[in-house]
């Protein structure tokens, strides 16, 4: 969990969570998600497969093939927080990996020896390829040459199937694609992840390349990579590429009607470009950059301590008073249907995450976001999605907690603390 509902897990110590997926069917990832430790690794794919008796919307695979592709540096969490702590950006990252694993030689400016990834298939089969972008804060393009992706599921719900030749995939984005083997065997194919939404040119030695094998291949993978299908600088290309991006209708898992529900909050969150906040660089939502708590809210709600946050994140820009360090969160209503508008001010690429909801993303655009641009919104067919934030803007403070009370709680509904809970803060002396 995140240090606003959960203490976190001391060294030499172990914790066991216990859960049911229930119809949480297709494709996730698993990572650390306190003190930058995700950019050390710790992650890993995990894949809930459907019942025989609940259908699927596109033909079995003949096989299940799953990508961890991120940005990576040659320092470990500890330096680069201490690089965040000193008011400094990370710059540029070291290499992109593959599955843990660097670029196969595909120029000379490689290095020799490096070990890279590399998937054997079998020609003619179809193989489902499960991508997820587990890196710092790079958004990447995957492509594997000379194959078409066709796109059938974005963080864990099922798209209307659309072929792709490349994909932009951001932090912490997860797609699945069915992925056919049609292309002769004369020699292995590159797969691809390289950055985007900055100086290509300059970014290319961090590019991240694979090689898919054919069984019956006859020769080593050469000649140029294959470059993306859209230039960023054109950028309606990539926001159409987005747009583009529809659930799956008809839906055998239930239908959603998310258009015909009355909105009842409107939420503005802007972000900005790091500013210094007590002489130290934070980010921040509105105005605010979040302050975890000693004691998580959840323990102190349950302990009815009183003091350890505010119920006061302002839902809309807040111009009039300068940026302020403080644990603030959304005093949102039980049952309410909100609508968030994800304001990006800063210099790069922004992904945000709802912890414990999904989210239909109605629309994207360039610019300020005012009230008409509800006649744009998709209210028919937008695809449901949880994406996650980049990992430095996060640990600088962009975040923020929703706090929703049920009034009609009578005790049937709450699950409760589990015995293992950890304890801390405040409550640090309950720990057994």
């Amino acid at each position: 969990g995140v240090l606003g509902t959960n203490c976190p897990i001391p060294p030499q110590w172990n914790f066991t969570y216990s859960f049911q997926v229930k119809d949480q069917i297709r494709s996730f990832f698993y990572f650390p998600s306190l003190h930058f430790q995700r950019a050390s690794g710790g992650f890993g794919p995990i894949v809930i497969n459907n019942r025989d008796l609940i259908p699927i919307l596109f033909s079995k695979s003949d096989g299940d093939i799953s990508f961890m592709i991120g940005d990576w540096y040659t320092h470990n969490h500890t330096a680069l927080r201490s690089v965040l702590d000193s008011s400094e950006e990370l710059g540029m990252p070291d290499g992109v990996l593959i599955n843990g694993k660097g670029p196969y030689k595909y120029n000379t400016n490689v290095p020799d020896g490096i070990q890279y990834k590399t998937i054997n298939v079998d020609p003619g089969k179809t193989y489902r390829i499960r991508v997820h972008n587990v890196g710092v804060s790079t958004s990447l393009n995957f492509r594997i040459q000379n194959h078409k992706l066709l796109l059938v599921e974005q963080e864990c719900r099922y798209t209307s199937q659309t072929n792709f030749t490349d994909f932009d995939i951001h932090v912490v984005q997860s797609y699945s694609f069915l992925v056919t083997m049609d292309q002769n065997a004369s020699s292995d194919y590159c797969i691809v992840a390289s950055a985007r939404f900055v100086n290509e040119t300059e970014w290319q030695r961090v590019t991240g390349v694979g090689i898919l094998h054919y069984s019956n291949s006859k020769g080593h993978a050469s000649g140029l990579l294959p470059l993306p299908s859209t230039d960023v600088s054109h950028p309606w290309f990539v926001v159409n590429q987005q747009r583009g991006i529809k659930g799956a209708r008809p839906n055998p898992h239930g239908s959603h009607h998310y258009g015909q529900i009355n909105i009842t909050g409107t939420y503005i969150l802007r972000s900005m470009p790091p500013t210094k906040i007590n002489g130290s660089l934070r980010s921040t939502l509105n105005g605010v950059s979040f302050l975890n708590p000693s004691t998580p809210m959840t323990l102190a709600d349950k302990h009815r301590l009183k003091g350890v946050y505010k119920l006061d994140f302002p839902s809309r820009p807040v111009d009039s008073k300068p940026p302020r360090l403080e644990s603030s969160i959304i005093n949102a209503t039980y049952k309410g249907f909100i609508q968030v508008i994800f304001q990006n001010n800063d210099t790069k690429v922004q992904t945000f995450h709802i912890d414990g909801y999904s989210f239909y993303v109605v629309t994207m655009d360039f610019g300020n976001w005012t009230e008409d641009k509800k006649g744009s919104y998709n209210n028919w067919d937008a695809i449901s999605r949880s994406t996650i934030e980049n990992l430095d803007r996060w640990y600088l403070g962009q975040e923020t907690y929703m706090k929703i009370i049920n009034s009609e709680e009578n005790g049937k509904t709450d699950i409760g603390q589990p015995q293992n809970a950890l304890y801390c803060g405040a409550l640090r002396s309950m720990q057994k």
